[in-house]
């Protein structure tokens, strides 16, 4: 299933209960049930009963259990892996927050000791900035909300979200907790797809940014191709600007970005990998005027109307820069859209011009719908290509994914 969404659910459910994986994690670092009670405060039997329901729900063996003590088998390895970078986002934040504002104490959501609705009221709110909305989202009543955060700014001493007249904003504090939550949540998440990869079950949900020029042809392709082989996987996808995109891909909404690559200084803490080279062409229906010459310049192009993404995006400023090398007018953009139904649709209907990556149109150019103008703009050449994290360890559905994308 390709599922074009607005935004990632934030609020679903963990496949893995946070109580039994934190008694997991300190049967790990004790080498044994009776050490991991001590530490828990808990009955040996209420920690035994957790790694057994953990290792129930995820269908593997977690240790080896000896008079020595009990040892991680690989599934339970891969398990800890990510339970330790999910504690290491955690301490990450403790950490920044305590450095800006002189103030806060190690609370119980450092260590993710918090019950999963807690949590995803303050993750929602972030995201939904109304409490009202978070209640309806979490299917709970708007006190709960309410109380629920005032518990949690409490536990942790100091204030997370402000109330404006525009609703709840976070403070620079609670964006730098619920940034960090966000990552920790998403181990976990992958965790379970993780351990179910090891027994040779591809499962779990790809969230891709996909920009303009990644979403008209080489995201399709590597999605039709990854679902046809492995069924079992699901894939949504959320398109904005990218900058919107960068902060979700930042923050661990999404796994990766596909699109046109920016500059390095737009991309900090993100890898780039080029997949393919772009270079624009300007395009218009067929019959057009202009099509029928073998050759056209810049100022020929000059009592022409063009449909034209928004100011300030790429694509028209890198069209502007080439108009502006060549001493041409800039041109003269009748329509501001990046929809590419309307465009399609005023090309075929008028003789409007545009400048877009052939890609986006590659089908109506096939069919003769619409033409290529004889003009060449090498100075608009791009490249596209995927967006990361960086030291970000990905699904084994991303990895595939991703494998995908190069091929395609």
């Amino acid at each position: 299933m390709l599922e074009i969404t607005g935004r990632p659910p934030a609020s679903e459910g963990l496949p893995l209960s946070l109580r039994y994986l934190r008694a997991f994690y300190q049967v790990c670092r004790c080498g044994s049930v009776s050490e991991a009670s001590k530490t828990l405060r808990r009955a040996q039997s209420a920690v035994t009963r957790a790694i057994s329901q953990l290792e129930s729900e995820l269908e593997a063996p977690l240790f080896e259990r000896s008079v020595h003590g009990m040892l991680p088998t690989e599934f339970g390895d891969a398990l800890l892996n990510r339970v330790e970078r999910a504690f290491a986002y955690m301490d990450t934040a403790f950490r920044e927050i305590t450095a800006s504002t002189g103030l806060g104490k190690h609370a119980p959501i450092y260590d993710l000791h918090m019950t999963e609705r807690q949590l995803n009221v303050l993750v929602e709110l972030r995201s939904q900035r109304h409490m009202g909305t978070v209640a309806s989202v979490l299917a709970i009543s708007q006190p709960a909300v309410s109380l629920a955060l005032r518990n949690i700014e409490q536990l942790v001493g100091i204030r997370l979200f402000e109330r404006t007249v525009r609703g709840m904003h976070p403070t620079p504090a609670g964006e730098t907790l619920v940034r960090h939550l966000r990552l920790a949540l998403n181990e976990i998440r992958i965790a379970a797809d993780e351990l179910a990869a090891i027994r040779g079950v591809e499962q779990g949900e790809i969230r891709v940014g996909a920009l303009s020029l990644g979403s008209t042809d080489l995201l399709p392709t590597a999605v039709t191709r990854l679902l046809r082989k492995h069924p079992g996987l699901r894939v949504s996808t959320t398109e904005g600007p990218f900058e919107t995109l960068a902060a979700a891909l930042r923050g661990g909404e999404i796994d990766f970005i596909i699109g046109a690559l920016r500059p390095p200084k737009y991309t900090e803490g993100l890898s780039r990998e080029p997949l393919a080279d772009d270079e624009m062409a300007i395009v218009a229906r067929s019959g057009h005027p202009l099509s029928l010459r073998k050759r056209i310049g810049f100022h020929d192009l000059a009592g022409a109307q063009w449909v034209m993404p928004h100011r300030h995006t790429s694509t028209r400023a890198l069209l502007e820069s080439a108009a502006a090398a060549r001493g041409a007018p800039a041109p003269d953009v009748a329509l501001e859209t990046t929809d590419l139904t309307i465009i399609r649709e005023v090309l075929l209907e008028s003789d409007m011009i545009t400048a877009i990556s052939p890609r986006q149109l590659s089908r109506e150019i096939s069919a003769g719908m619409l033409a290529r103008l004889p003009i060449a703009l090498p100075e608009t050449l791009r490249q596209i290509g995927m967006l990361r994290r960086e030291n970000d360890h990905p699904s084994p559905g991303a990895n595939l994914l991703a494998e995908e994308m190069r091929a395609a």
